[in-house]
């Protein structure tokens, strides 16, 4: 069912400013919209609880023993260096949830506007374990180099680090040999890195200042050097001091690697910004060309669209009337495959081209029409976005015999070649293959976040369980033992119970199978950041495909 007021009216990518405006249907007097947006305030309220203990480091006392050697704490540092009242998009902020290690991952990271320029901001929290890198952080900090590279940012390591966390050197020693490799290679592609380094960076973690292409460090702060004071005296006998070793004094007059002298913290991100600010950065990609007039609808009613349960449908042009600019939705094949609404729109002045999903299946039909979609995208350059509810796509004797294995594998192939920027949100439930049909993570978006309720999973707990069950009953028929009903409840319940906590989204994102959870009410904001830092790059279709199966 289309909730438009009418037929579009010009060409959908170049004239969408003109396109039909979405008239909403909601009711915020329903039973369910209330009850939706009181289960969605009270899981906002545990993200708040969640996030309080990322913002929180390593504790009271470490913040206060890091405040008592004069330093800033790592937010301090990084809304001293970005630009007043500009926005900051947090990247994993529950990185290593649900693990031993510290939520946050003993590393901030972000997308900041600094001297003017878009960059991506990794900064260490010397809080936690004086910033040492465990497996979660290392994967935060790989991801945030990633994200620099495919959208050309530049990169600002904001430097304070024991090294590796030891007792987890399996786990790190191999890849974290990476972190070097991407700071050479964003240099080689001409995107500037940044280190300012205000305390430790040794061992392995030295080569962030020598890898970066401009490096500051602060005097009787930072120490950088392969090997401290103990390692040398039981290498070599010799006797040596932190200052003499890798002090910025030595490193600014005698070593040569540091470019340029802080004499304190503030010094250190002042000459950051300085660096950005004359680096003649410009965006490669076209700026916002149509108008970026606010959604016609209250953003705050999302929290009652947003469903409290999974498996209850809902009409995504809500969402769009409420996310868009102008809430203007100009419907390709509204009448086609109607379970995957399909469209041109814009959101803070990008043209976008969405895919959204309406009643979680994928059918033969949806299949189709969204890779013809994705490539009429690409034919004209313009950024895809994924608004993800789907449990997956349609089995069934009629559904096997009617091509859906092929058709789905259309609609991956689309989305696998695409080569405009993918920015992909879950909004309720991301469920088989059509995760990987919806730009799941798999795909490389650009960008990827989840809803705060979301789920994503093989399938529904209660299904997966229920498979199980089956499966065990067709096997003891099979092998003619009895069946123990008694027993497979228990072993239903426990692994509906295990899988519905590993479907829950601070699962998902504390294992960075996404790059934030979202409260639903800042989805406009969050897509206007991701489309500017992907504008930075070139923005440029596939124009050739590999074979569709017909």
């Amino acid at each position: 069912m289309s909730n438009l007021a009418g037929p579009v009216t010009g060409t959908a990518r170049a004239r969408v400013a003109e396109g039909t405006v979405l008239r909403s249907r909601l009711d915020t007097n329903a039973g369910q919209y209330r009850a939706n947006r009181v289960a969605q305030l009270a899981i906002l309220a545990e993200l708040e609880g969640e996030l309080d203990k990322a913002r929180d480091g390593g504790g009271l006392r470490y913040r206060e023993r890091h405040r008592g050697r004069g330093r800033l704490l790592v937010r301090e540092r990084i809304e001293l260096l970005v630009d007043r009242d500009s926005p900051l998009l947090e990247l994993s902020p529950l990185a290593a949830w649900g693990s031993e290690f510290a939520v946050g991952a003993s590393v901030v990271t972000g997308i900041g506007v600094v001297a003017g320029v878009e960059a991506v901001i990794i900064a260490h929290d010397p809080t936690v374990r004086g910033g040492a890198m465990n497996p979660f952080s290392l994967r935060k900090t790989l991801r945030a180099l990633d994200i620099a590279k495919r959208n050309r940012l530049p990169v600002v390591n904001l430097v304070e680090s024991g090294g590796a966390d030891l007792p987890n050197q399996s786990d790190l020693f191999v890849q974290a040999g990476k972190i070097f490799h991407d700071l050479t290679e964003l240099s080689s592609l001409g995107i500037p890195t940044i280190a300012l380094v205000f305390g430790n960076s040794t061992a392995g973690g030295a080569y962030v200042p020598g890898m970066c292409d401009y490096a500051v460090l602060v005097d009787q702060h930072a120490k950088v050097f392969l090997g401290g004071p103990p390692l040398v005296k039981m290498a070599t006998g010799e006797e040596s001091d932190d200052e003499d070793l890798g002090g910025a004094a030595m490193h600014a007059r005698v070593s040569g690697l540091a470019d340029y002298f802080a004499t304190d913290e503030r010094d250190a991100i002042r000459i950051g910004r300085r660096i950005l600010s004359e680096l003649n950065w410009r965006k490669l990609g076209p700026g916002p060309t149509l108008a970026a007039d606010p959604p016609r609808y209250d953003p705050d009613e999302l929290l009652g669209i947003a469903p409290a349960d999974f498996r209850t449908p809902f009409d995504p042009r809500e969402v769009l009337a409420r996310v868009v600019d102008g809430s203007r939705f100009g419907e390709y094949k509204p009448d086609y495959g109607r379970s995957l609404v399909t469209g041109w729109a814009s959101v803070h002045g990008f043209p976008v081209g969405v895919l959204a999903n309406a009643n979680g299946i994928l059918f033969s039909e949806e299949s189709k029409k969204g890779a013809e979609f994705i490539q009429l995208a690409n034919q004209t350059d313009t950024p895809l976005i994924f608004l993800q509810n789907t449990t997956g796509f349609m089995v069934g004797a009629a559904y096997e015999q009617g091509g859906i294995i092929k058709d789905g594998a259309k609609l991956i192939n689309a989305v696998t070649n695409s080569s405009v920027p993918h920015v992909t949100i879950n909004m309720a439930a991301s469920f088989g293959a059509g995760n990987y049909g919806m730009s799941g993570r798999a795909y490389d978006p650009r960008f990827m976040f989840a809803w705060v309720n979301a789920k994503l999973a093989v399938m529904g707990a209660a299904q997966l369980a229920g498979v199980l069950s089956i499966v065990g009953k067709a096997a003891a028929a099979a092998s003619g033992r009895p069946f123990d009903q008694d027993e497979d409840d228990a072993r239903r319940d426990t692994i509906e119970r295990q899988i519905a906590a590993e479907s829950h989204s601070f699962f998902i994102s504390g294992k960075l199978y996404d790059d934030g959870v979202l409260d639903p009410r800042d989805t406009r904001t969050v897509l206007g950041i991701a489309l500017s830092a992907a504008h930075s790059a070139p923005i440029e279709g596939r124009r050739g495909y590999g074979v569709f199966r017909m």
